[in-house]
C-alpha cells in the first residue's frame, strides 16, 4: 500500500446510483403482454451506487457516496438509509430531478427481473465529479446507472494511489481509457456477453481471457451458484460459491462488488478479497432486499 493509500480518509468512495426499489414478489415472472398478480408492494433503498456504499460501510470500510437523489419523499428515505449505516453523505446531491426508481419483481427462486427509471441518476454530470475526494480514497468504485461521460471523469480525475473499480452494469460499449483504467472489471454472464459483443466464447475461462484483452488489469466474472471466476496477468482461478438458501438476489452482486473493492483496499490479492466477497454475496442472498440483507463484519465471520 502506497503512503498516499494509507493516509486516506476513505476506504471506498462509491460513484454511482441511489435508487427506491420498488419490490413485488411473484410466483413467476410476466412474459410479454401479460399480467400477473404479486405481493404487496414494498419500497427498500437501492441503486446501485447506494448498494455498494451501505454493504461497504456495514463491513465496516469508511465509505462516502457521490451520488444525485430529488427533493422528495424518496430521496430523503434514502439518504437517511445510508446515514443509518454509517457512510458518509455529504457529497450526495439533491435535486434536479426525481429519484430514481427501480422496479423489481422476484421470484419463488429468488431470482429478480429489474427495470430503472434514472430520475436525479442521469442529471449526476462530470462537473459533480470532484478531484479533492477521490483524492481521499483508497478504492474508487463506478458503475452504469449514471452517466458514461461521468465515469469518464471520474477515471480523468483519479489519482495514482486510486484503485478503479468498475461494475459496467447496465452493460454497454466502454472507452478504452475506462476499461484501461478498471482493476477490476466486475461482470456476470450478462454483462460479459455484451461487452464481449458477437463470438463471447462459451465458457468463462474464455470470457474472462476476451475481457482481459478488451484492457482492463484485472476481470471478475460473477457465476452465481458457481461462485466466480478471477483473471489477471498471473493467470485465472475459480472461487467457489458459498452454499446458501436464496431467498432474494436484489443487490448481491452490489454486495459482492462492495466486499471485493474494500478487501482490495487492503492490499488482499484478488483470489483472497473475492472469496470473502462471495461469503458477503452469499449471505445478502439469504434476506429479502437489498441493503437491509447486507452483513456486518461480525456476521460474515
Amino acid at each position: 500500500m502506497t503512503r498516499e493509500a494509507a493516509m486516506c480518509e476513505f476506504d471506498l468512495v462509491v460513484v454511482g446510483s441511489a435508487n427506491a426499489d420498488l419490490v413485488i414478489r411473484v410466483e413467476r415472472r410476466p412474459a410479454a403482454g401479460e399480467t400477473v398478480l404479486g405481493s404487496d408492494l414494498v419500497v427498500h433503498p437501492g441503486g446501485k451506487g447506494g448498494n455498494q456504499a451501505v454493504a461497504a460501510a456495514r463491513l465496516g470500510a469508511r465509505t462516502a457516496l457521490l451520488a444525485r437523489v430529488g427533493d422528495d419523499a424518496h430521496g430523503r428515505f434514502l439518504l437517511d438509509a445510508q446515514r443509518a449505516a454509517g457512510v458518509d453523505t455529504s457529497h450526495v446531491l439533491v435535486g434536479g430531478a426525481p429519484t430514481g426508481v427501480a422496479l423489481i419483481t422476484v421470484d419463488p427462486s429468488g431470482d429478480n427481473s429489474i427495470v430503472v427509471s434514472p430520475g436525479a441518476n442521469g442529471r449526476l454530470t462530470p462537473a459533480d465529479v470532484r478531484a479533492d475526494l477521490l483524492e481521499h480514497a483508497r478504492v474508487v468504485s463506478a458503475q452504469l446507472e449514471i452517466p458514461l461521460e461521468t465515469v469518464v471523469a471520474v477515471v480523468r480525475n483519479l489519482r495514482p494511489h486510486n484503485r478503479f473499480v468498475l461494475n459496467p452494469s447496465p452493460p454497454r460499449a466502454l472507452p478504452d481509457e475506462v476499461l484501461a483504467a478498471a482493476d477490476p472489471l466486475i461482470v456476470n454472464e450478462h454483462e460479459a456477453r455484451v461487452l464481449l459483443g458477437s463470438q463471447p466464447g462459451d465458457v468463462p475461462e474464455e470470457w474472462a481471457a476476451g475481457l482481459l484483452a478488451l484492457g482492463p488489469r484485472s476481470v471478475v466474472v460473477t457465476l452465481g451458484s458457481r461462485g466466480a471466476l478471477v483473471a489477471d496477468g498471473a493467470g485465472m482461478k475459480l472461487i467457489p460459491a458459498v452454499r446458501v438458501r436464496a431467498v432474494d438476489s436484489t443487490g448481491a452482486g452490489d454486495a459482492f462488488t462492495a466486499a471485493l473493492a474494500w478487501r482490495l483496499g487492503l492490499s488482499e490479492p484478488l483470489d483472497i478479497a473475492a472469496a470473502y466477497a462471495a461469503r458477503v454475496a452469499a449471505f445478502a442472498v439469504t434476506k429479502a432486499g437489498a441493503q437491509e440483507s447486507y452483513p456486518t463484519v461480525g456476521e460474515v465471520l
